[in-house]
C-alpha cells in the first residue's frame, strides 16, 4: 500500500570429460602426465627398441622421479590442485542469515530503508503524514469523550472493512466479486479515507506483492526483515519501482476516470475529513476520528503484510510464507486467513472453515442476497484437494 499517490529459469546440468591436468617446461612443448603413465613401448635414440623388462623398468624409474619431483618446488611447475586446495573456502551465506523470533521465516536479504540511502520527496511526504498520525494519538488519553471514540470505531468499519478489505482489496485488488459500479465507487473512496494510498497505488502494490511473493521483488516480505515487510517498505518508493515497476498493471482502473480522479486529488479527501471532523467535534474528534483511527487501520493492515507471513498456519501448499493468523484475522474483518487467500487469490471469501470468522466475507454475501453483489468466486472442493497439504 502507499499513503500518497505515487511517482530464473532453472540452471542446467552440463557432463564434462575428465580434465588430464598438463605440466610445461620452459621452451618445451607440454608433457600429459596421464599419457606418460599409459605408455607400453618407448622408443629412444635412433630407433632402438627397449625390451619389455626393461621397459618396465624405465617405467619404474620415471614414476618414481616423477614421485620425488612432486615435492619440489619448481617456479615453472604448479600444481593446479594444490593451488585449489590451498584457496579458502567461503563460508556459507546461510551463516550471515537469521530468524524472526518465534517463527522459521529467515531474513536472506535485509533491507536498510532510513540509513545510508537518498530519500526523495514523496518518501519524506509519506513519512510525515504517518509521523503526524502517530503524534495524533499522543493526545488521545487526554481528548477522550464517548462521542469520539464512536466516530472512531464507525470510521474503522467504513475505511477499513468497506474500503480496505472489501473494496481496495477483494473487488478492486482480485475481482472475487462485482458490484453496481457507484457503489464500487462509494466503497472506494471509503478506502480513500483509510489514508493508505488511491486505488491505483494501493491496488498495484497488491498486485505485485502476488506477483512476486517472498522473494526480492515482494514490496514487502518479511525475507527483508520484520519491520520492512511491517512498514519501513512505504517509506523506500525508489527501490519499490526499481523491483516492480511503476503501476503499469493495473490497467483496469487507470482506464477509468473515476480512478485517475481519485489519484490526483488523493491527499485532499482526508484532508477535509479531517476538517469536517473538526468541525463537527472538535480537536477530540480530529484526535480519535483521524489519528487513532487512522493509525489502528494503518497496523492491523500491516500486520497482514508482516505477521501473516511470519506467525499462523498453513493448510494449503502455497509454496510460499503466508500463514492464518487468527487473531490478525479476527482484528482485520477476516483478512488474516492469508494463507487461504494466497492459495485462492480470487476467493471473494477468506475464512473457509465455518469457525474462521470473516465479516468480509459475511458483507459479500448480505450484497449477494440483496442482488447487489454478483460473479461471486469462491474456491470448488476439486480446487480444495489440489491445494491441501
Amino acid at each position: 500500500m502507499a499513503l500518497i499517490a505515487s511517482p530464473p529459469s532453472n540452471p542446467k546440468q552440463h557432463q564434462f570429460s575428465p580434465l588430464h591436468r598438463a605440466t610445461r617446461l620452459p621452451g618445451q612443448a607440454e608433457l600429459v602426465l596421464s599419457r606418460a603413465m599409459s605408455n607400453t613401448s618407448m622408443v629412444l635414440n635412433s630407433g632402438h627398441y627397449i625390451s619389455m623388462s626393461n621397459k618396465l623398468l624405465l617405467n619404474t624409474k620415471f614414476s618414481t622421479h616423477l614421485r620425488k619431483n612432486a615435492n619440489r618446488t619448481d617456479p615453472h611447475i604448479t600444481s593446479a590442485a594444490l593451488v585449489e586446495a590451498a584457496e579458502p573456502k567461503p563460508k556459507p551465506e546461510a551463516a550471515k542469515f537469521r530468524r524472526i523470533l518465534l517463527s522459521d521465516v529467515v531474513v536472506n536479504h535485509q533491507r536498510r530503508v532510513f540509513f545510508g540511502r537518498k530519500w526523495n520527496a514523496h518518501d519524506l511526504v509519506k513519512a510525515s503524514v504517518v509521523l503526524a498520525m502517530h503524534y495524533l494519538c499522543l493526545f488521545a488519553p487526554f481528548q477522550f469523550n464517548w462521542s469520539a471514540l464512536l466516530v472512531a470505531v464507525a470510521l474503522y468499519v467504513v475505511t477499513g472493512l468497506f474500503g480496505i478489505t472489501l473494496s481496495f482489496h477483494r473487488n478492486l485488488s482480485h475481482r472475487s466479486f462485482k458490484v453496481p459500479k457507484w457503489l464500487e465507487y462509494f466503497f472506494a473512496y471509503c478506502g480513500v479515507q483509510a489514508l493508505q494510498g488511491s486505488p491505483i497505488d494501493w491496488v498495484s502494490t497488491h498486485r505485485y506483492h502476488h506477483q512476486f511473493v517472498d522473494s526480492e521483488r515482494d514490496p514487502h516480505s518479511p525475507t527483508a526483515g520484520f519491520w520492512f515487510s511491517h512498514m519501513s517498505w512505504i517509506f523506500d518508493t525508489t527501490s519499490l519501482n526499481e523491483r516492480c515497476g511503476g503501476p503499469n498493471n493495473v490497467g483496469d482502473l487507470q482506464k477509468q476516470p473515476f480512478y485517475r480522479f481519485l489519484e490526483k486529488t488523493y491527499i485532499i479527501h482526508p484532508i477535509a475529513l479531517g476538517a469536517l471532523l473538526y468541525g463537527l467535534g472538535g480537536f477530540p474528534f480530529l484526535v480519535w476520528g483521524m489519528g487513532v483511527r487512522v493509525v489502528w487501520v494503518y497496523h492491523i493492515t500491516w500486520l497482514v503484510n508482516s505477521a501473516c507471513h511470519v506467525w499462523g498456519k498453513q493448510p494449503w501448499k502455497t509454496g510460499d510464507l503466508s500463514r492464518n493468523n487468527w487473531l490478525v484475522a479476527l482484528l482485520s474483518f477476516g483478512e488474516g486467513w492469508h494463507n487461504n487467500h494466497h492459495a485462492f487469490e480470487y476467493s471473494a471469501r477468506h475464512g473457509l472453515e465455518w469457525w474462521e470468522l470473516d465479516l468480509t466475507w459475511y458483507v459479500v454475501k448480505f450484497l449477494q442476497a440483496i442482488g447487489f453483489a454478483t460473479d461471486v468466486k469462491v474456491p470448488t472442493e476439486v480446487q480444495k484437494q489440489r491445494m491441501a497439504i
